[in-house]
């Protein structure tokens, strides 16, 4: 509806209004997808700026390089799952989930003061592991391409009384207008010089 109303604005005189757009052909599986990609973005760059923190409230203060690749991983892995093949995208933010899910597992010792910081994270990570695997077998069964399953059209015709029935039904139907009737060949059609 808001896209709809932008194009209106920004349309010339003359130009044919938009009343209103057709339904989506994105599955739930691309929507789901489409938002793990923007999360991506987002966990991302505050993975790049606030490295520290993270680090701190964790009890991980010795791996703040390691989460500011882990940013850099996530904004790689967000290109990808915005984009129209979804599926290697999200299948590197499940890699990176598993990267997430052990470095965290190094924080839940009873020696780390931050440890309830680091279960509730890995909490987190497992949730959004789950959406990540939702979305990828969602995105890989919708766009499905020659892997062993192949459509069938047998049953499918353009000609719903068969071909023979349908043959020289265009010309019966059809009038010549008087113009398309001229005999001879186009070159003699046209005048002699063209007018100056």
């Amino acid at each position: 509806m808001l896209l709809t109303k932008l194009t209106g604005i920004a349309r010339s005189e003359g130009d044919p209004r938009v009343e209103y757009k057709g339904p989506s052909s994105l599955t739930d599986a691309d929507r789901l997808a489409r938002a793990l990609g923007w999360f991506s973005v987002g966990l991302g760059v505050v993975e790049l700026v606030a490295a520290g923190r993270i680090a701190r409230a964790l009890g991980l203060e010795d791996k703040e390089g390691l989460i500011r690749a882990f940013g850099a991983r996530e904004l790689a892995s967000a290109v990808p799952t915005l984009s129209v093949d979804k599926a290697p995208g999200l299948a590197a933010r499940i890699g990176g989930d598993v990267l997430d899910l052990l470095t965290l597992s190094t924080a839940l010792h009873r020696h780390n003061p931050q440890r309830s910081n680091a279960a509730l994270a890995t909490a987190l990570v497992l949730g959004v592991t789950l959406l990540d695997l939702a979305a990828y077998a969602g995105v890989k069964a919708a766009h499905q391409r020659g892997s062993g399953s192949r459509r069938d059209y047998s049953g499918r015709t353009g000609l719903p009384r068969g071909a023979q029935a349908s043959r020289g039904l265009a010309r019966k139907d059809f009038k010549i207008p008087p113009d398309y009737r001229a005999e001879g060949t186009v070159a003699a059609a046209l005048p002699a010089s063209a007018p100056s």
